[in-house]
């Protein structure tokens, strides 16, 4: 198996990730990182060893280094155009989620990509839990009877300071660009996609209506606390619930309903509660395949690539009926308050609500939040 050298924009935030990442293959020999890309340069001290190449030019340093692959980790935004300057070397790709800001620009990434022959995946890591094909597996010889619908909750917590932490965090728009940084789209972004997957509703063409509530707590553009209902060609729907404004911040999870059982998946954790009729509650960890080792299994074996453009289609669905949405309804003042010692913003209750839209498959106007009311919902998403 021959060493992949590898280009990284965007070695800083949860960039710091991808380095250790990398560094881990690269002590297993499969990688090589030869060059970062970052408009202010890492020091030695901060990248925490000898430097590659650098360069805040992202196609000159692909072309000075003859990398084969990069990963793209850098503010949303910036994804399709730094994809697509990759594609046209013929560079192959690991682009970190979510992979567009609209609808309009992941089918420009998607089809240039396409177009361009090379291999992207799409850094929804949860897709790389071995517990995914299982659980599918579960629903299709209905071992929870028939599927019902699927459910996902997301209760976080995020100071205010992380809405400072770039220019673009916690904005709907930055300088007349879509950015689209809210709950559900980036930071809770998993709960959707891997709900989606477990309904086997992945394509673009697999969703038929979208409906969201929006809102938010903090002093930010876009929202912290929202729901969406997906209903599917299949007649399941898929219901969503987030908040970064969590009273006791939890693991998020996916919640599958049948009529004789029911599964619960925290994808951070591969770890699956079976509950079932005439049975008694089984809980399995699972293993996790790491998606940039996948690209690289893929580029030199020929191995299936895990997460494809396409199969995220119907999450940027998602993404852009929120982008189509009003504007996120800031929560009156009496409906959270703030935690100083840790500088987050709660809104009481949320949690519960949060929990019990995965349980029931409702949105929080229909469970009876005090702050929460019907927004007027685009019934048709752009294609």
């Amino acid at each position: 198996m021959s060493t992949v050298d590898i280009v990284l924009a965007g070695a800083r935030g949860h960039g710091r990730w991808h380095v250790e990442n990398i560094r881990r293959l690269q002590d297993k020999g499969l990688v090589r990182l030869v060059g970062i890309c970052e408009l202010t340069p890492l020091t030695e001290e901060e990248f925490g060893g000898e430097l590659p190449a650098q360069s805040a030019d992202f196609g000159a340093l692909l072309d000075s280094t003859g990398a084969r692959a990069a990963v793209i980790c850098t503010p949303i935004p910036t994804h399709t155009d730094l994809a697509l300057t990759a594609a046209e070397r013929g560079v192959h790709l690991l682009l970190e989620k979510p992979p567009a800001p609209s609808y309009a620009e992941f089918r420009r990434m998607a089809d240039g990509v396409a177009r361009a022959g090379v291999a992207c995946q799409i850094g929804f890591q949860s897709m790389g839990s071995h517990a995914v094909p299982v659980i599918r597996e579960l629903i299709a010889e209905g071992a929870i009877g028939e599927l019902v619908g699927i459910g996902g909750a997301g209760a976080w917590a995020r100071p205010e300071a992380y809405y400072r932490r770039a220019p673009w965090a916690g904005k709907r728009r930055l300088n007349g660009v879509d950015v689209i940084d809210g709950a559900l789209t980036n930071p809770l972004a998993h709960a959707v996609a891997t709900a989606l997957a477990l309904n086997g509703t992945t394509r673009a063409e697999d969703v038929t209506d979208i409906e969201t509530e929006l809102l938010r707590a903090n002093d930010i553009e876009s929202d912290d606390t929202s729901c969406v209902r997906v209903t599917t060609v299949h007649g399941h729907s898929v219901t969503v619930a987030a908040t970064l404004c969590a009273e006791h911040p939890d693991e998020p999870y996916v919640l599958v309903h049948g009529t004789r059982g029911r599964i619960t998946f925290w994808y951070k954790q591969d770890r699956v509660l079976l509950q079932r009729a005439d049975h008694g509650p089984e809980e399995t960890e699972y293993a996790r395949t790491d998606l940039l080792e996948n690209l690289v299994d893929h580029l030199t074996t020929g191995a299936r690539l895990l997460v494809a453009p396409d199969s995220t289609g119907a999450f940027m669905k998602v993404v852009e009926a929120i982008r189509l949405a009003p504007d996120p309804e800031p929560l009156p003042q009496e409906a959270w308050y703030l935690l100083p010692d840790e500088g987050r913003r709660v809104i009481p209750g949320v949690d519960g609500l949060v929990t019990a839209a995965a349980d029931t498959l409702s949105l929080y106007s229909e469970l009876g939040a005090p702050w929460a009311f019907p927004q007027v919902r685009p019934k048709e998403v752009s294609t």
